[in-house]
């Protein structure tokens, strides 16, 4: 009872059966059974793990705490079905500082989408002046996550009843959502534009006819986009995943502005956007502007089970 490999495969099919991504483990729990492979001693001992669970030169703190974490999940498992007698720790390991997501305001996002708009034809990146005013628009007023948006097929577009099929996201759970009738009308012309370039293409956003729009590139040309639009001054670090952030915050505050009910709207805005568990979406209330939260509109009993640190503020 020693093959690694065989608990590692088995492990890596009962996290996807759950909903994760086999990827956020299977590099780790590779790199730690090759630590111990051809070895005499018990393929999971802890003194074994104690050898590999240190922090390399190589290593940001991020990426240390995800290392750990794998080998933590990997060893939960074990223990649950009593291979080994323990479970790694994770007690001593450094805190690592979380992300303050920017919320862009509606002057950054016209002269974002102005300055998208502008992008020119270009032989090297034939289909990069439709994409760039298309896919920040779409990722935004649909609430996506970036790859849910850069991996869509062009099946998954359905432009005559105004419907977006999201296949492939962090929790691996299928969902249909409606789009505005503008976006809609947005896809529309964007596929009759795209087609003289990729002509019937796999994928909506297309790099070639077969090859998907990159991560690389959606990240490249939306910091090249903002440091050409943000105000001198403005020195704040953004993502592409913002978007999916001031999405959230401009339903809430919309809903805010017309009375209605977060907590009992809630479900629905989780259910869009594709979350796993309400506290996902009732982050988001931590982002709104301070004069909102603090307002009387926003019941705070209510969120207490999902957010019980707004106490706080």
């Amino acid at each position: 009872m020693n093959n690694i490999w065989k608990y590692i495969e088995d492990f890596l099919e009962y996290k996807e059966s759950l909903g994760f991504v086999r990827k956020s483990y299977k590099c780790f729990l590779f790199d730690f059974a090759h630590s111990v492979e051809d070895k005499d001693s018990f393929f999971f001992s802890k003194h074994q793990v104690d050898n590999w669970c240190f922090m390399r030169k190589t290593e940001s703190e991020s990426g240390f705490r995800r290392r750990i974490t794998a080998i933590r999940e990997f060893s939960k498992y074990l223990y649950a079905l009593k291979v080994i007698d323990f479970v790694v720790l994770t007690d001593n390991l450094p805190r690592c500082n979380t992300y303050t997501p920017y919320i862009f305001s509606d002057q950054d996002f016209y002269q974002i989408f102005e300055q998208a708009d502008l992008i020119e034809h270009n032989d090297r990146y034939p289909g990069n002046h439709l994409i760039i005013p298309t896919i920040y628009r779409l990722i935004y007023f649909c609430g996506l996550r970036p790859n849910e948006g850069r991996e869509l097929l062009r099946q998954d577009i359905d432009v005559e009843n105004g419907t977006l099929f999201i296949r492939k996201n962090k929790t691996r759970k299928e969902r249909l959502i409606p789009m505005s009738d503008d976006v809609t009308e947005m896809c529309r012309k964007y596929l009759v534009d795209v087609d003289l370039i990729f002509p019937n293409s796999k994928y909506f956003f297309s790099a070639s006819l077969e090859k998907q729009y990159s991560s690389k590139c959606l990240t490249k040309h939306f910091l090249m986009i903002w440091n050409q639009c943000k105000a001198p001054d403005n020195n704040s670090r953004v993502r592409v995943y913002d978007l999916r952030h001031r999405y959230a915050t401009a339903v809430f505050m919309e809903w805010l502005d017309e009375g209605e009910d977060l907590y009992a709207l809630l479900p629905y805005l989780s259910s869009y956007m594709g979350h796993a568990h309400l506290e996902e979406t009732a982050y988001y209330i931590h982002l709104l502007p301070e004069k909102l939260r603090r307002t009387s509109a926003l019941e705070w009993n209510s969120f207490g089970k999902y957010i019980p640190e707004v106490d706080h503020e």
